[in-house]
């Protein structure tokens, strides 16, 4: 680790359930205003940054999962992007913690490594908000026969 990469994990972390401010000026916070992020906004990013990585089979945890199940029936309703995915988001920084479902045979280290390097990125790029931490919590493992009991087969033939 370099020491800038010290210097910032060390400035970047939580404090008393809030997130430490930084000194350094950001493209939020200029002398001609600030931009503010909604929570719901950055959510959504990191759900879809999570998505888009091969092995992730689903977000959430049972409950949400079986409530995006319920939804999914409904003619018009949509699915949530930011299911399983919960934010702190400050006036320069944001934490967040995701929810997985992973898919049988998958390595979980590297796939978190990859999610989290592509939640951060997605975050700091589209909102100029520093990522502080993504914490992921494994919930599930999707197995294979499993999509065969969801599409309501019960047997071998029909």
């Amino acid at each position: 680790m370099t020491s800038s990469t010290e210097e910032k994990t060390a400035t970047s972390s939580r404090k008393g359930g809030e997130l430490a401010r930084s000194e350094t000026s950001t493209p939020l916070v200029t002398s001609q205003g600030t931009t503010t992020i909604a929570s719901t906004v950055v959510q959504k990013i990191a759900g879809l940054a999570a998505r888009e990585i091969p092995g992730v089979h689903d977000l959430g945890g049972g409950v949400s999962r079986a409530f995006s199940a319920i939804r999914d029936r409904i003619p018009g309703a949509n699915a949530s992007a930011g299911q399983g995915v919960s934010v702190e988001v400050g006036e320069k920084q944001a934490a967040v913690d995701l929810q997985l479902v992973v898919e049988y045979g998958v390595s979980i280290a590297d796939l978190a490594r990859a999610v989290r390097s592509n939640a951060i990125n997605a975050i700091e790029q589209m909102t100029g908000l520093e990522v502080v931490e993504v914490n992921i919590m494994v919930n599930d493992v999707h197995l294979p026969d499993e999509d065969m009991e969801e599409d309501g087969a019960t047997g071998r033939v029909q």
